[in-house]
């Protein structure tokens, strides 16, 4: 009987191939996620990226409804960065998002800290705080147009009248109406925030406050030496999440506003819609759309960096 030879050291066996009803269930295996994607994916393409396509399209040209497109290139463009009106708009997008930005993560922060534990009483109070995040905007506008009523009576002015301020006229002066609108958009995205954070909280090694109490640190280094460190990823997070929010605020402006009084309170978006719809200027306005789409990639993609960067060292 002949013996078997062993494999001589350094040549590779060549697998055997697996047999054709295995593939067939690889492949279909496969397949199975993109059949339920597929919906999703066709909506989103017809409602996210054609629209999306149309809009960078309409941007290189006069529109004309009836009377057939005129192509203008860049003009469009140029005149979204040269024009008064749209700078002014620009700068006040650029104030109302860093305002709102970073007021609610502050107070979000602060109301997480607040409510953060383990007690059952807390779903209360979480669920109370957390109601102007879900009621709809429509009613949020109109409370707070009611709370913004300019004369000395009205409910905000009569607060302030107990500790010795003058009314104020609120949303209806040129002065005051940014801010009126960037603290209604704090108070409806603080508790947003404030979820977030709870969630951070509760992935912290409880075990670092218990050495850090014992190494006799006060309350504000632990603070600061153990959560704010543990809850930078939340940060970067919140800090894309509101700061697009901001880029893109509207409902706020043109239920509050609707950009007066005098264009103090004109933003991006909502100068984008009178021209659209309004004024029918709609090469103008897809310029501004696809300005804005930038300046949002570009936030998010200078974020994501930060994040990179600092999770590189």
């Amino acid at each position: 009987m002949a013996a078997i030879a062993p494999p001589r050291a350094g040549v590779r066996r060549t697998p055997a191939p697996a047999p054709p009803g295995t593939r067939r269930v690889r492949m279909r295996a496969g397949l199975v996620p993109w059949v339920f994607l597929a919906p999703a994916l066709i909506l989103f393409t017809l409602f996210k990226f054609v629209p999306m396509a149309r809009a960078i399209e309409m941007s290189l040209y006069e529109v004309r409804p009836y009377l057939g497109d005129r192509w203008v290139g860049a003009d469009n463009y140029r005149q979204v960065v040269t024009d008064d009106t749209f700078l002014a708009a620009i700068w006040h997008t650029v104030l109302l998002a860093v305002g709102q930005t970073g007021g609610s993560i502050v107070i979000g922060l602060i109301l997480a800290l607040l409510v953060e534990g383990q007690a059952k009483s807390l779903w209360f109070v979480r669920t109370a705080v957390f109601l102007p995040t879900v009621a709809a905007m429509a009613v949020v506008a109109e409370v707070w147009r009611i709370l913004y009523y300019p004369a000395a009576d009205g409910t905000i002015n009569s607060i302030l009248g107990w500790v010795g301020l003058g009314p104020s006229q609120f949303l209806n002066s040129q002065d005051t109406s940014l801010w009126s609108v960037m603290a209604v958009g704090i108070w409806r995205g603080a508790p947003y925030d404030m979820m977030i954070f709870i969630a951070g909280l509760a992935g912290v090694d409880r075990t670092l406050y218990e050495a850090a109490s014992v190494d006799g640190a006060s309350g504000w280094r632990r603070l600061w030496h153990v959560t704010f460190p543990a809850l930078r990823p939340v940060f970067a997070i919140l800090l894309t999440l509101a700061a697009i929010r901001g880029m893109r605020v509207f409902t706020e402006v043109f239920l509050l506003t609707n950009g007066g009084p005098n264009g103090s309170t004109e933003v991006l978006m909502t100068l984008i819609y009178k021209l659209g719809l309004e004024r029918n200027e709609l090469g103008v306005a897809a310029a501004g759309s696809v300005v804005l789409l930038l300046a949002t990639v570009v936030l998010t993609l200078a974020v994501q960096y930060g994040r990179a960067r600092r999770a590189d060292r």
